[in-house]
């Protein structure tokens, strides 16, 4: 087991964890040191059993705080995912716009009369 050093509160103690865990160790001893180290600053020198004890109740309080947000998220996010989805709205397009068949109808008439000019021209 590997030993490591870490400092909590301008204090250093070495302490043991699994091979490969070394990286949450100092991450959670550096939280640690976060809310220790204003402690010490207001405080002066704190015996070190009372540091830790305030340091992790103050951290202990923000996580719970944290879990609580998380737990009122998850509350809504299934209330939101509850609601029942609300009926697509069918919407038509038309597929021959407006005035389209006018149109065409128009210009089959003057093709037409082009047709029976052409002809009478022919004959």
């Amino acid at each position: 087991m590997p030993d490591i050093e870490i400092t909590i509160g301008g204090r250093n103690f070495t302490v043991s964890c699994q091979p490969g865990e070394e990286h949450f160790l100092r991450g959670a001893a550096g939280m640690l040191d976060t809310e220790a180290t204003p402690l010490v600053a207001q405080m002066g020198r704190l015996p070190e059993s009372r540091m830790l004890l305030m340091a992790g109740l103050m951290l202990a309080d923000k996580t719970a705080a944290i879990e609580d947000e998380n737990r009122q998220l998850k509350l809504k996010l299934a209330e939101i995912e509850a609601r029942p989805q609300p009926e697509r709205e069918k919407i038509e397009v038309a597929v021959i716009p407006p005035g389209l068949r006018e149109t065409l109808a128009e210009i089959a008439a003057r093709a037409e009369a082009m047709a029976a000019s052409v002809e009478d021209r022919l004959q």
